[in-house]
Protein backbone atom coordinates (compact mmCIF):
# COMPACT_ATOMS: atom_id res chain seq x y z
CA UNK A 1 0.00 0.00 0.00
CA UNK A 2 1.41 3.44 -0.91
CA UNK A 3 1.11 6.61 1.03
CA UNK A 4 -1.92 8.91 0.70
CA UNK A 5 0.32 11.32 -1.20
CA UNK A 6 1.31 8.60 -3.68
CA UNK A 7 -2.32 7.61 -4.19
CA UNK A 8 -3.29 11.22 -4.89
CA UNK A 9 -0.39 11.50 -7.32
CA UNK A 10 -1.16 8.38 -9.29
CA UNK A 11 -4.91 7.97 -9.12
CA UNK A 12 -5.31 4.62 -10.85
CA UNK A 13 -3.61 2.82 -13.72
CA UNK A 14 -0.05 3.14 -14.96
CA UNK A 15 1.83 6.09 -13.39
CA UNK A 16 2.72 8.92 -15.76
CA UNK A 17 5.46 11.52 -15.86
CA UNK A 18 2.90 14.07 -14.61
CA UNK A 19 2.29 11.86 -11.56
CA UNK A 20 6.05 11.88 -10.91
CA UNK A 21 6.11 15.67 -11.24
CA UNK A 22 3.29 16.07 -8.70
CA UNK A 23 4.92 13.73 -6.19
CA UNK A 24 8.35 15.33 -6.58
CA UNK A 25 6.93 18.85 -6.48
CA UNK A 26 8.49 19.87 -9.78
CA UNK A 27 7.33 20.79 -13.25
CA UNK A 28 6.50 18.24 -15.89
CA UNK A 29 9.36 19.67 -17.97
CA UNK A 30 11.83 18.87 -15.19
CA UNK A 31 10.75 15.22 -15.24
CA UNK A 32 11.14 15.15 -19.02
CA UNK A 33 14.68 16.55 -18.68
CA UNK A 34 15.67 13.70 -16.34
CA UNK A 35 14.30 10.87 -18.49
CA UNK A 36 15.38 12.34 -21.82
CA UNK A 37 19.01 12.79 -20.75
CA UNK A 38 18.87 16.62 -20.62
CA UNK A 39 19.04 17.16 -16.87
CA UNK A 40 22.72 18.03 -16.76
CA UNK A 41 23.02 21.83 -16.65
CA UNK A 42 19.26 22.30 -16.39
CA UNK A 43 18.50 20.78 -12.97
CA UNK A 44 20.44 20.58 -9.73
CA UNK A 45 21.65 17.13 -8.61
CA UNK A 46 19.26 17.33 -5.63
CA UNK A 47 16.27 17.94 -7.90
CA UNK A 48 17.29 15.12 -10.22
CA UNK A 49 17.56 12.77 -7.25
CA UNK A 50 14.13 13.84 -5.94
CA UNK A 51 12.57 13.10 -9.33
CA UNK A 52 14.22 9.68 -9.54
CA UNK A 53 13.09 8.80 -6.02
CA UNK A 54 9.51 9.79 -6.88
CA UNK A 55 9.66 7.68 -10.05
CA UNK A 56 10.97 4.70 -8.09
CA UNK A 57 8.22 5.04 -5.44
CA UNK A 58 5.54 5.15 -8.14
CA UNK A 59 7.07 2.40 -10.25
CA UNK A 60 7.20 4.79 -13.19
CA UNK A 61 9.01 3.83 -16.38
CA UNK A 62 9.25 6.07 -19.47
CA UNK A 63 7.10 4.98 -22.40
CA UNK A 64 9.65 3.67 -24.95
CA UNK A 65 7.23 4.02 -27.88
CA UNK A 66 6.48 7.67 -27.15
CA UNK A 67 10.14 8.40 -26.55
CA UNK A 68 11.05 6.66 -29.79
CA UNK A 69 8.53 8.72 -31.73
CA UNK A 70 9.99 11.93 -30.32
CA UNK A 71 13.46 10.82 -31.36
CA UNK A 72 12.37 9.25 -34.69
CA UNK A 73 13.58 5.93 -33.30
CA UNK A 74 12.00 2.71 -32.08
CA UNK A 75 14.53 1.73 -29.38
CA UNK A 76 14.81 -1.70 -31.07
CA UNK A 77 17.76 -3.16 -32.95
CA UNK A 78 17.66 -6.27 -35.11
CA UNK A 79 20.08 -9.17 -34.95
CA UNK A 80 20.16 -11.54 -37.91
CA UNK A 81 22.31 -14.66 -37.66
CA UNK A 82 22.87 -17.81 -39.65
CA UNK A 83 22.58 -20.53 -37.02
CA UNK A 84 21.54 -19.54 -33.53
CA UNK A 85 19.90 -22.87 -32.78
CA UNK A 86 22.85 -25.10 -33.72
CA UNK A 87 25.86 -23.18 -32.39
CA UNK A 88 27.17 -23.78 -28.86
CA UNK A 89 28.48 -20.20 -28.80
CA UNK A 90 25.38 -18.34 -29.96
CA UNK A 91 24.10 -17.72 -26.45
CA UNK A 92 27.25 -15.85 -25.43
CA UNK A 93 27.21 -13.55 -28.45
CA UNK A 94 23.48 -12.90 -28.11
CA UNK A 95 23.74 -12.21 -24.39
CA UNK A 96 26.56 -9.74 -24.94
CA UNK A 97 24.55 -7.89 -27.60
CA UNK A 98 21.31 -7.97 -25.61
CA UNK A 99 22.84 -6.78 -22.33
CA UNK A 100 24.65 -3.92 -24.06
CA UNK A 101 21.53 -2.94 -25.99
CA UNK A 102 19.43 -3.04 -22.81
CA UNK A 103 21.93 -0.78 -21.04
CA UNK A 104 21.51 1.58 -24.02
CA UNK A 105 17.71 1.43 -23.63
CA UNK A 106 17.21 -0.79 -26.68
CA UNK A 107 15.65 -4.20 -27.13
CA UNK A 108 17.03 -6.80 -29.55
CA UNK A 109 14.77 -8.54 -32.07
CA UNK A 110 16.52 -11.73 -33.22
CA UNK A 111 16.02 -13.73 -36.42
CA UNK A 112 17.72 -17.05 -37.29
CA UNK A 113 18.01 -17.50 -41.06
CA UNK A 114 19.37 -21.04 -40.94
CA UNK A 115 22.04 -19.85 -43.37
CA UNK A 116 19.52 -19.34 -46.19
CA UNK A 117 20.39 -16.16 -48.17
CA UNK A 118 16.76 -15.63 -49.25
CA UNK A 119 15.62 -15.81 -45.63
CA UNK A 120 18.36 -13.38 -44.63
CA UNK A 121 17.18 -10.86 -47.23
CA UNK A 122 13.57 -11.32 -46.11
CA UNK A 123 14.51 -10.98 -42.45
CA UNK A 124 16.37 -7.73 -43.06
CA UNK A 125 13.45 -6.38 -45.12
CA UNK A 126 11.03 -7.25 -42.32
CA UNK A 127 13.21 -5.57 -39.71
CA UNK A 128 13.45 -2.45 -41.87
CA UNK A 129 9.66 -2.45 -42.26
CA UNK A 130 9.44 -2.50 -38.46
CA UNK A 131 11.72 0.55 -38.43
CA UNK A 132 14.43 -0.91 -36.21
CA UNK A 133 17.16 1.58 -35.37
CA UNK A 134 19.92 -0.64 -36.75
CA UNK A 135 20.94 -4.25 -37.45
CA UNK A 136 23.73 -6.58 -36.34
CA UNK A 137 24.48 -9.43 -38.72
CA UNK A 138 26.28 -12.28 -36.94
CA UNK A 139 27.79 -15.52 -38.20
CA UNK A 140 28.57 -18.37 -35.85
CA UNK A 141 31.82 -19.28 -37.59
CA UNK A 142 34.35 -16.77 -38.88
CA UNK A 143 34.05 -16.37 -42.64
CA UNK A 144 33.48 -13.86 -45.40
CA UNK A 145 29.78 -13.33 -46.00
CA UNK A 146 27.53 -11.95 -48.65
CA UNK A 147 25.97 -8.82 -47.12
CA UNK A 148 22.19 -9.36 -47.01
CA UNK A 149 20.02 -7.03 -49.09
CA UNK A 150 19.02 -3.95 -47.14
CA UNK A 151 21.83 -3.75 -44.59
CA UNK A 152 23.22 -0.68 -46.34
CA UNK A 153 19.91 1.13 -45.81
CA UNK A 154 20.35 1.37 -42.05
CA UNK A 155 23.05 1.47 -39.37
CA UNK A 156 24.69 -1.98 -39.55
CA UNK A 157 27.60 -3.87 -37.97
CA UNK A 158 28.86 -7.41 -38.62
CA UNK A 159 29.90 -9.77 -35.80
CA UNK A 160 32.19 -12.79 -36.19
CA UNK A 161 32.28 -12.42 -39.97
CA UNK A 162 33.71 -10.19 -42.69
CA UNK A 163 31.77 -8.64 -45.58
CA UNK A 164 32.77 -9.91 -49.00
CA UNK A 165 32.78 -6.35 -50.32
CA UNK A 166 34.47 -4.76 -47.27
CA UNK A 167 31.54 -2.33 -47.09
CA UNK A 168 30.56 -2.54 -43.40
CA UNK A 169 32.32 -2.44 -40.03
CA UNK A 170 33.03 -5.85 -38.52
CA UNK A 171 33.99 -7.23 -35.11
CA UNK A 172 35.94 -10.51 -35.18
CA UNK A 173 38.33 -12.53 -32.99
CA UNK A 174 42.05 -11.80 -33.29
CA UNK A 175 42.65 -15.33 -34.59
CA UNK A 176 46.29 -14.90 -35.59
CA UNK A 177 47.12 -13.48 -32.16
CA UNK A 178 45.20 -16.40 -30.66
CA UNK A 179 47.44 -18.84 -32.51
CA UNK A 180 50.51 -17.05 -31.14
CA UNK A 181 49.04 -17.28 -27.66
CA UNK A 182 48.51 -21.03 -28.03
CA UNK A 183 52.11 -21.56 -29.15
CA UNK A 184 53.47 -19.51 -26.26
CA UNK A 185 51.56 -21.66 -23.78
CA UNK A 186 53.66 -24.59 -24.97
CA UNK A 187 56.92 -22.68 -25.47
CA UNK A 188 56.79 -21.24 -21.95
CA UNK A 189 56.70 -24.78 -20.60
CA UNK A 190 59.84 -25.73 -22.52
CA UNK A 191 58.16 -27.53 -25.45
CA UNK A 192 60.11 -27.40 -28.70
CA UNK A 193 58.62 -30.42 -30.49
CA UNK A 194 55.10 -29.23 -31.16
CA UNK A 195 52.38 -30.11 -33.65
CA UNK A 196 49.06 -28.72 -34.84
CA UNK A 197 46.04 -31.00 -35.28
CA UNK A 198 42.69 -30.32 -36.91
CA UNK A 199 41.42 -27.43 -38.97
CA UNK A 200 39.53 -26.78 -42.14
CA UNK A 201 39.75 -24.66 -45.26
CA UNK A 202 38.61 -21.51 -43.48
CA UNK A 203 39.85 -18.16 -42.21
CA UNK A 204 40.16 -19.31 -38.60
CA UNK A 205 42.34 -22.31 -39.48
CA UNK A 206 44.63 -20.24 -41.67
CA UNK A 207 45.03 -17.42 -39.17
CA UNK A 208 45.58 -19.69 -36.16
CA UNK A 209 48.29 -21.62 -38.01
CA UNK A 210 49.98 -18.37 -39.07
CA UNK A 211 50.02 -17.11 -35.50
CA UNK A 212 51.25 -20.48 -34.23
CA UNK A 213 54.15 -20.41 -36.66
CA UNK A 214 54.88 -16.73 -35.88
CA UNK A 215 55.53 -17.53 -32.22
CA UNK A 216 57.57 -20.65 -32.94
CA UNK A 217 59.66 -18.89 -35.56
CA UNK A 218 60.48 -16.14 -33.07
CA UNK A 219 61.99 -18.84 -30.84
CA UNK A 220 63.81 -20.60 -33.68
CA UNK A 221 61.43 -23.57 -33.62
CA UNK A 222 60.27 -25.20 -36.86
CA UNK A 223 57.18 -27.38 -37.19
CA UNK A 224 57.83 -30.38 -39.47
CA UNK A 225 55.44 -30.44 -42.43
CA UNK A 226 53.90 -33.75 -41.39
CA UNK A 227 53.21 -32.40 -37.89
CA UNK A 228 50.54 -30.06 -39.27
CA UNK A 229 47.68 -32.54 -39.58
CA UNK A 230 44.50 -31.12 -41.11
CA UNK A 231 41.71 -33.44 -40.01
CA UNK A 232 38.64 -31.22 -39.71
CA UNK A 233 36.94 -29.80 -36.64
CA UNK A 234 35.32 -32.73 -34.86
CA UNK A 235 36.32 -35.18 -32.10
CA UNK A 236 37.05 -37.87 -34.70
CA UNK A 237 39.51 -35.54 -36.42
CA UNK A 238 41.44 -35.01 -33.20
CA UNK A 239 41.53 -38.72 -32.49
CA UNK A 240 42.71 -39.52 -36.02
CA UNK A 241 45.34 -36.77 -36.09
CA UNK A 242 46.97 -37.53 -32.74
CA UNK A 243 46.90 -41.26 -33.42
CA UNK A 244 48.72 -40.61 -36.69
CA UNK A 245 51.36 -38.52 -34.88
CA UNK A 246 51.95 -40.75 -31.88
CA UNK A 247 51.08 -44.35 -32.66
CA UNK A 248 54.26 -46.39 -33.00
CA UNK A 249 56.60 -43.40 -32.82
CA UNK A 250 59.41 -43.60 -30.27
CA UNK A 251 59.20 -41.00 -27.51
CA UNK A 252 62.21 -39.06 -28.79
CA UNK A 253 60.62 -38.63 -32.25
CA UNK A 254 57.10 -37.58 -31.36
CA UNK A 255 55.76 -34.15 -30.37
CA UNK A 256 55.50 -33.26 -26.70
CA UNK A 257 52.91 -30.55 -27.28
CA UNK A 258 49.85 -30.35 -29.53
CA UNK A 259 47.80 -27.30 -30.44
CA UNK A 260 44.31 -28.34 -31.49
CA UNK A 261 42.08 -26.40 -33.89
CA UNK A 262 39.25 -26.38 -31.36
CA UNK A 263 38.10 -28.05 -28.16
CA UNK A 264 36.29 -30.86 -29.95
CA UNK A 265 39.52 -31.78 -31.73
CA UNK A 266 41.31 -31.55 -28.37
CA UNK A 267 38.79 -33.98 -26.86
CA UNK A 268 39.68 -36.46 -29.60
CA UNK A 269 43.38 -35.84 -28.97
CA UNK A 270 42.97 -36.65 -25.26
CA UNK A 271 41.06 -39.81 -26.11
CA UNK A 272 43.81 -40.94 -28.51
CA UNK A 273 46.52 -40.26 -25.92
CA UNK A 274 44.61 -42.32 -23.34
CA UNK A 275 44.22 -45.23 -25.76
CA UNK A 276 47.95 -45.13 -26.55
CA UNK A 277 48.92 -44.99 -22.86
CA UNK A 278 50.46 -41.52 -23.16
CA UNK A 279 49.94 -39.37 -20.06
CA UNK A 280 48.57 -35.82 -20.37
CA UNK A 281 50.23 -33.54 -19.40
CA UNK A 282 53.16 -35.68 -18.19
CA UNK A 283 54.20 -36.88 -21.66
CA UNK A 284 52.02 -34.75 -23.92
CA UNK A 285 50.56 -31.26 -23.40
CA UNK A 286 47.35 -30.36 -25.23
CA UNK A 287 45.99 -26.87 -25.95
CA UNK A 288 42.46 -26.38 -27.26
CA UNK A 289 40.67 -23.39 -28.76
CA UNK A 290 37.16 -21.96 -28.17
CA UNK A 291 36.58 -22.76 -24.46
CA UNK A 292 33.46 -24.64 -25.47
CA UNK A 293 30.86 -24.50 -22.72
CA UNK A 294 29.98 -27.81 -21.02
CA UNK A 295 33.01 -29.47 -22.60
CA UNK A 296 36.44 -27.92 -22.02
CA UNK A 297 36.28 -27.81 -18.23
CA UNK A 298 34.91 -31.37 -18.00
CA UNK A 299 37.46 -33.28 -20.06
CA UNK A 300 40.09 -35.45 -18.37
CA UNK A 301 42.28 -33.61 -17.67
CA UNK A 302 40.40 -30.29 -17.82
CA UNK A 303 41.50 -28.52 -20.99
CA UNK A 304 43.73 -25.48 -21.20
CA UNK A 305 42.33 -23.49 -24.09
CA UNK A 306 42.26 -20.15 -25.89
CA UNK A 307 38.77 -18.69 -25.62
CA UNK A 308 36.88 -17.12 -28.47
CA UNK A 309 35.46 -13.77 -27.27
CA UNK A 310 31.86 -14.39 -28.31
CA UNK A 311 30.27 -12.32 -25.55
CA UNK A 312 32.73 -9.48 -26.15
CA UNK A 313 31.93 -9.57 -29.88
CA UNK A 314 28.23 -9.19 -29.13
CA UNK A 315 28.93 -6.36 -26.69
CA UNK A 316 31.29 -4.53 -29.05
CA UNK A 317 29.04 -4.88 -32.09
CA UNK A 318 26.06 -3.56 -30.12
CA UNK A 319 28.11 -0.67 -28.73
CA UNK A 320 29.33 0.32 -32.21
CA UNK A 321 25.78 0.14 -33.51
CA UNK A 322 24.32 2.21 -30.65
CA UNK A 323 27.04 4.84 -31.11
CA UNK A 324 26.23 5.02 -34.81
CA UNK A 325 22.52 5.39 -34.06
CA UNK A 326 23.13 8.07 -31.44
CA UNK A 327 25.41 10.17 -33.63
CA UNK A 328 23.66 9.51 -36.92
CA UNK A 329 27.03 8.74 -38.48
CA UNK A 330 27.95 5.48 -40.16
CA UNK A 331 31.12 4.03 -38.62
CA UNK A 332 34.01 3.42 -41.04
CA UNK A 333 34.12 -0.02 -42.67
CA UNK A 334 37.03 -1.17 -40.55
CA UNK A 335 37.71 -4.49 -38.83
CA UNK A 336 37.97 -4.55 -35.05
CA UNK A 337 39.81 -7.63 -33.74
CA UNK A 338 39.20 -8.71 -30.14
CA UNK A 339 41.73 -10.57 -27.99
CA UNK A 340 41.28 -14.30 -27.37
CA UNK A 341 42.07 -14.89 -23.67
CA UNK A 342 43.78 -17.95 -22.19
CA UNK A 343 41.76 -20.25 -19.94
CA UNK A 344 44.35 -22.19 -17.93
CA UNK A 345 43.41 -25.64 -16.66
CA UNK A 346 45.39 -28.88 -16.39
CA UNK A 347 46.24 -30.22 -19.85
CA UNK A 348 49.52 -28.30 -20.23
CA UNK A 349 52.65 -29.05 -18.20
CA UNK A 350 56.46 -28.88 -18.52
CA UNK A 351 58.05 -30.57 -21.48
CA UNK A 352 59.32 -34.05 -20.53
CA UNK A 353 63.08 -34.45 -20.33
CA UNK A 354 64.29 -36.91 -22.97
Amino acid sequence: MGSAEEKRATGSGRPTSRDVARLAGVSHTAVSFVFNGRAQGNLSPATQERIREAAARLGYRPDPVARGLRRSRTAVIGLVTDEIASSPFAGRLLRGAMDTAWAGEHLVLTVDSGGDPAKEDAAVAELLDRRVDGIIYAAMSLRRVRVPEGLHRTHSVLANCLPEDDSLPAVIPAERAGGRTAARLLLEQGHRRVALVGGQDDIASTERLRGFRDALRAEGVTVPRDWVVRTGGEISGGYEGVTRLLDGAPAERRPTGVFCYNDRVAAGALHAATRLGIAVPGELSVVGYDDQEHMAAHLAPPLTTVALPHRAMGETAARLLLDSIATGRTPPATVRRLACPVISRESVGPAPIR
